[in-house]
């Protein structure tokens, strides 16, 4: 882990929210959480290569469960440099930003995990009693995490001079969750190219099943499926990634399991059940699912094959 001098701490320490200063190498900025989240903040970790011009791509990298927003940051700083990219990396903190506000970007409310889901010892799995869990369905839209990105790209791009009218977003595990449903539900945003990896479980493009697990309520039209599927979404997966990994946290319900043992067969069927939809419907189909060789639950290694995608 690269060391940090105390003078860059002190600068960590002491950002202030909405005061926005992208200088070349590493930093941080702070902004106000969107709507219904104003009081609460959001720490974007950024590296800006030494060749940035008004021309370089930008490219939003979204944490894991660790919102860990710094790592990820960190182990994009060599593609940064070298494909001439301003990486932009926002970390939502745990206690302002639960489960349902980050991993599931805010559509559901009030769920009662601590009643309905319980870890199993020694291993890496959370079981969900699907039925006893409830919760509300959130209908304001405005309110969504995937609100944010749009904005963390324009305040950036007015801090930098970029010209660019458009960013690549990369997401790794709760990242990767965030992003496909991302893709689904705001199908209209400043979003180009779009990577989603390995996800630990997915919500379904398919409005009669119940949320998490499908769109259902949502109110999401078919013309907006229509939309979603034109996105230039990749479905990232891990070739070991599978029912023997022991990374990550792995969600085990009756629903859940009908995606697939492991994050492989999860993504896999959520790839295959979306575009038989699509045909279905007689829609464009431009996601595509690229899997990694010999690579697990590894947000770095998996961060490698996304700058391959993207800038190669």
């Amino acid at each position: 882990m690269p060391l940090v001098k105390v003078s860059e701490l002190e600068k960590l320490n002491n950002l202030v929210v909405n005061q926005i200063d992208i200088q070349e190498g590493s930093g941080a900025f702070l902004i106000e959480g969107g709507k219904g989240k104003e009081s609460k903040s959001i720490k974007v970790f950024y590296h800006k290569p030494i060749n940035f011009s008004e021309d370089s791509k930008i490219l939003l990298v979204i944490p894991g469960a660790g919102r860990n927003g710094d790592s990820y940051r960190d182990a994009w700083i060599p593609e940064s440099e070298k494909f001439n990219v301003l990486i932009l990396s926002p970390m939502y903190a745990e206690d302002e930003y639960l489960f349902e506000d980050y991993h599931l970007g805010g559509i559901m409310t009030g769920l009662n995990l601590e009643e309905a889901a319980e870890a199993v010892p020694n291993t890496n799995q959370v079981k969900l009693n699907e039925e006893i869990f409830n919760f509300t369905i959130n209908p304001d839209r405005e309110t969504w995490l995937f609100e944010d990105f749009d904005r963390i790209f324009e305040l950036a791009k007015e801090a930098t001079g970029s010209a660019q009218s458009t960013y690549d977003i990369f997401g790794h595990s709760a990242g990767g969750q965030i992003l496909h449903r991302y893709t689904i539900l705001k199908p209209y945003s400043k979003a180009d190219q779009i990577i989603a990896g390995n996800s630990g479980f997915f919500t379904m493009p398919d409005t009669t099943l119940n949320l998490p697990f499908g769109i259902k309520g949502l109110e999401v039209s078919k013309e907006d499926l229509k939309a979603s599927f034109q996105q230039n979404l990749v479905l990232l997966l891990g070739e070991n990634d599978n029912e023997t990994e022991t990374g990550g946290t792995m969600l085990k319900s009756p629903t859940a399991d009908l995606q697939g043992n492991g994050r492989l067969a999860k993504g896999q069927y959520f790839y295959e059940k979306s575009k038989k939809l699509a045909e279905q419907l007689g829609y464009e189909f431009n996601w595509k699912l690229v899997t990694v060789p010999n690579v697990g639950h590894d947000q770095e290694l998996m961060g490698d094959a996304a700058a391959k995608i993207l800038y190669e």
